[in-house]
């Protein structure tokens, strides 16, 4: 199992995205094994929505009817152990989004995390492993985030 961050998700929607062709391989090779956290899919939809439309919205979500991807949700714990996150890394700052991939990581035993966000997710310690393996292992753009928040206009 794989936990996949907002980024790589972005990116396979976006056909202009640099990281696209990363992103691909790595749902070719990962595809059944690949796990969103619900907060992960609302911030995606949120991305997607507001960068390529409507209709680029609807095709992300539909891609969790057929299963491709999987749907995961959070647990009240996860929520309590989010809250810690977000307050420990108030500096970076983390995120909720961010959080949810942390805390269902750490209840589900995973250490592998599909993202372009390797700023963030190279600081966080989690409570079971030493720290993630990331995949892709390099994004196209360093630190994924910063160029996903200017497209949102943020920075």
């Amino acid at each position: 199992m794989i936990l996949v961050d907002t980024g790589p998700l972005v990116a396979l929607a976006a056909p202009n995205d640099p990281d696209l062709h990363a992103c691909v391989q790595l749902l070719q090779k990962h595809g059944s094994e690949l796990h969103v956290p619900a907060m992960v899919i609302a911030e995606t939809s949120y991305m997607i929505e507001t960068l390529l439309g409507s209709a680029a919205e609807e095709a992300f979500l539909r891609v969790f009817e057929t299963r491709r991807l999987i749907a995961v949700d959070a647990t009240p714990e996860d929520y309590g152990r989010m809250a810690d996150l977000v307050r420990k890394y108030r500096d970076l700052p983390l995120g909720t989004a961010d959080a949810s991939v942390v805390a269902l990581a750490e209840r589900l035993g995973v250490s592998e995390v599909a993202t372009l966000d390797h700023r963030h997710f190279r600081v966080v310690r989690p409570g079971h492993v030493d720290a993630f393996t990331l995949l892709p292992a390099s994004p196209a753009v360093p630190g994924g985030k910063g160029r996903t928040a200017k497209r949102r206009g943020r920075s």
